[in-house]
C-alpha cells in the first residue's frame, strides 16, 4: 500500500505551487504549464472533497487524508509521465500534512507524514495571502490567512525545503515563476 505514495522517477523538472486556500496556486499552475507548453497536476483534495460535500453534506475528516494523498501521487506520477521538461504540481504531500496539522490539532498520519517528507521537488512557489479570498464550498479559513500562511512557510523551513515567496498580481507572480523555472532550466541541461 506504502508504493501508492511513493513519487516515481521522472527526468522533468518538478515545481509546487503551495500555500493556504485562495491564494491563486490553480491560476499559477495553469499558466505555467501554458507557458512551458507541459502539464500541470490538478489539486485530487478538491474533487475528491467537493464529492464528499456533494454526496455527505460533510467537509473533511481525517479518514479523508491518505485516500487524498493516495490520488494526489496517482496523479502526479501519471502527468509526470506526459511532462516535457517542467511538471507544475498545484499541490503535494507536504500541503496535505500542513491541513492535517492545522485541522487536527497537530496530528498526522505517519504515512503521510514520511512521504510529505521524502518525496522531492526541485522549487516551492508559496503563495501569499495578498489576493482576494474567494469562498466556495471547500473553503473555510478567510479569518485565519495570515496563521495558515505561517504554518505553509514554518513547514518549508523546518524541512529544508527550496521556495521562493510569490506576492502581488497574477502577471507579476507569473513573471518572477519563469525567471526561477528558467534559472532550473538551464543548470540542468
Amino acid at each position: 500500500m506504502e508504493k501508492a505514495f511513493e513519487q516515481q522517477p521522472s527526468d522533468c523538472i518538478k515545481v509546487v505551487i503551495f500555500g493556504p486556500e485562495s491564494t491563486g496556486k490553480t491560476t499559477l499552475s495553469r499558466q505555467l504549464a501554458r507557458y512551458y507548453n507541459s502539464v500541470w497536476v490538478p489539486e485530487y483534495a478538491r474533487e475528491y472533497l467537493q464529492n464528499v460535500w456533494n454526496n455527505e453534506r460533510r467537509t473533511c475528516e481525517p479518514k479523508d487524508l491518505l485516500p487524498i494523498a493516495k490520488g494526489q501521487m496517482k496523479l502526479e506520477n501519471e502527468l509526470a509521465q506526459k511532462a516535457s521538461s517542467v511538471l507544475i504540481c498545484d499541490t503535494d504531500l507536504l500541503e496535505t500534512k500542513v491541513y492535517s496539522e492545522a485541522y487536527y490539532l497537530g496530528a498526522c498520519d505517519p504515512i503521510l507524514e514520511k512521504y510529505a517528507l521524502e518525496n522531492n521537488y526541485d522549487l516551492y512557489f508559496l503563495t501569499y495571502i495578498d489576493v482576494p479570498w474567494e469562498a466556495d464550498d471547500l473553503r473555510d479559513k478567510p479569518n485565519e490567512r495570515e496563521k495558515m500562511f505561517k504554518a505553509f512557510e514554518s513547514a518549508l523551513q523546518e524541512h529544508n525545503k527550496p521556495y521562493v515567496l510569490l506576492k502581488g498580481g497574477k502577471e507579476e507572480r507569473l513573471k518572477k515563476a519563469i525567471t526561477h523555472i528558467n534559472q532550473l532550466l538551464t543548470k540542468k541541461w
